[in-house]
């Protein structure tokens, strides 16, 4: 007989995508706050990973950690949010830490992961998009 702890069903599927939605989002949310508060304080020394300049990549990189993770967390336009983190970590893993040791650009390498998977399961019944169905 079949543990109902081993079991999957839609409920415990459900709630591991909010689970991950919510500590994911939740995650990049404190470092998205970090770059906004610098930002709101006239800063806007970053690095230019993609040559855009500074200030530009600052900005895109504010819009993707703060406000997409904010719509992560929440559920709503899940997948169109999903597409600036993906290429933010994209842009972490592949760009900025080229070079590092593996140990470095691990942290962008979990976050891709987890948004990608993100990305194809959608983000579960305990979302706003749900609302819109």
């Amino acid at each position: 007989m079949k543990s109902p702890l081993l079991k999957s069903n839609d409920i415990s599927i459900d709630f591991g995508l909010l689970l991950l939605r919510l500590t994911s989002g939740g995650s990049l949310l404190s470092h998205g706050w970090t770059k906004l508060q610098k930002a709101l304080q006239g800063v806007t020394e970053f690095a230019d990973p993609i040559g855009i300049g500074p200030e530009i990549s600052l900005y895109l990189a504010i819009f993707a950690e703060f406000f997409c993770a904010l719509l992560i967390i929440i559920g709503f336009a899940h997948r169109l949010a999903l597409i600036p983190l993906i290429i933010t970590m994209l842009v972490a893993f592949f760009v900025v830490h080229a070079t590092d040791p593996f140990g470095t650009k691990e942290l962008a390498f979990l976050f891709l992961s987890i948004f990608v998977t993100l990305f194809f399961t959608g983000p579960g019944k305990y979302a706003i998009d749900r609302l819109f169905k």
